[in-house]
């Protein structure tokens, strides 16, 4: 097949739009077999004179994929319509309901509610990797500035992951904040937050961009996840990455999503190679925003959270997010001890160890709330 003449058609048509892709709608074509894949990207990258794609085109050689305007991918996508899947790229967006300016010191209701700090003589999550998928981090908070790796910036690689609208920085906060004197302390507090910004300050991300942001992760060998956003329709594209990412052993932590629906979970969080994760409220109740039923792993505190936010202040608020972070912190104390755990022997040590959640007449008999001091405890007596 003729390579070049296709591949060259794709990079004229990137020079000739360049100037008009803001906005426009993107496709994601993964390609079937990996070599094909490679000799495409081979001899557009020859093409254009050795130099890197056009910015309007990123690629991820981990999933053999190719993310480019719909304008540009009409060629490849007819040419090879027999080796690719191709899919529309998606919005998806972080999983939380706006709260409000707080106050706070010391140790969050959330972190003492999980017993995590009754764990801390044991570990403290020293040194695990978590690279939190979201908006950024505020690097100059006080209760952060301690806890944080480089990471990277995927809305604007030209800058670092600088948080424009809050929501990272409050999930990074809950994980690991390390400020016991005039601050917050999180649940794993010496290990480290790579911030991996996706989405833009309204807290909106594309699938391509989830995608990217896995893959880096895998690549720079962080040790969990967190995924703290969703959306209900399916992505190939993004079940490939997850797939490569457990079998690269990092454990995916995802938040189930704020519908308030029974039977039913956001994705990436519905796939099973993901932990899925459903907010509490300081009762041990459900609250009504938070997803719940069997695609649900397992239940953390969601509900008026207060973390670190933007500028070095504090803010409230609720959502699976909020329960997610909470759970990647409580993994982070394990992993320090027992590095190599697998996804499928955490997910069931957590269900477990877990505290049964309150109904309105007595207690569940199949969802449980993370018990941090006792999930630690148990998991010590594992090999990984």
């Amino acid at each position: 097949m003729d390579y070049t003449r296709i591949m060259q058609s794709l990079l004229t048509e990137t020079k000739l739009l360049a100037r008009n892709v803001q906005g426009e709608h993107r496709r994601i074509l993964t390609f079937h077999d990996p070599s094909l894949y490679r000799e495409c990207i081979s001899q557009w990258k020859h093409l254009a004179d050795h130099g890197p794609l056009h910015p309007s085109v990123t690629c991820s050689p981990l999933t053999q994929t190719i993310i480019a305007p719909a304008s540009r991918t009409a060629v490849i996508e007819k040419e090879f319509r027999e080796e690719l899947t191709v899919e529309e790229d998606s919005r998806i967006h972080i999983h939380a309901v706006q709260g409000s300016i707080a106050t706070l010191t010391g140790i969050p209701w959330g972190v003492k509610h999980i017993k995590a700090p009754q764990a801390w003589s044991v570990s403290t999550g020293h040194r695990i990797k978590i690279g939190v998928i979201d908006t950024g981090v505020d690097f100059a908070h006080p209760d952060l500035k301690h806890s944080l790796g480089r990471g990277i910036n995927l809305v604007n690689r030209a800058i670092p992951p600088y948080d424009d609208n809050g929501h990272g920085t409050h999930i990074s906060g809950t994980i690991a904040a390390a400020n016991s004197t005039r601050g917050m302390i999180g649940v794993a507090p010496r290990s480290i937050v790579y911030p991996v910004k996706a989405f833009d300050h309204n807290g909106s991300a594309f699938v391509s961009d989830i995608v990217l942001a896995i893959d880096w992760c895998i690549r720079n060998q962080v040790d969990i996840i967190n995924m703290s956003f969703g959306m209900q329709s399916r992505s190939r594209a993004l079940l490939e990455v997850v797939g490569k990412a457990n079998q690269s052993g990092v454990i995916i932590v995802a938040s189930s999503g704020n519908d308030g629906k029974r039977r039913t979970a956001d994705y990436p969080a519905r796939y099973p190679q993901t932990i899925s994760v459903g907010a509490t409220d300081r009762n041990r109740k459900i609250p009504s925003f938070s997803n719940r039923g069997q695609f649900v792993d397992i239940y953390a505190p969601g509900d008026k959270i207060v973390s670190a936010w933007l500028q070095g202040r504090y803010h409230e608020m609720s959502g699976t997010s909020m329960a997610t972070s909470h759970i990647s912190g409580t993994i982070a104390l394990l992993l320090a001890q027992r590095p190599g755990l697998r996804t499928t022997a955490i997910k069931s040590l957590l269900r477990r160890t877990s505290t049964p959640l309150r109904l309105r007449k007595g207690y569940s008999h199949s969802d449980g709330e993370v018990n941090a001091l006792k999930f630690l405890r148990e998991g010590m007596k594992l090999q990984g």
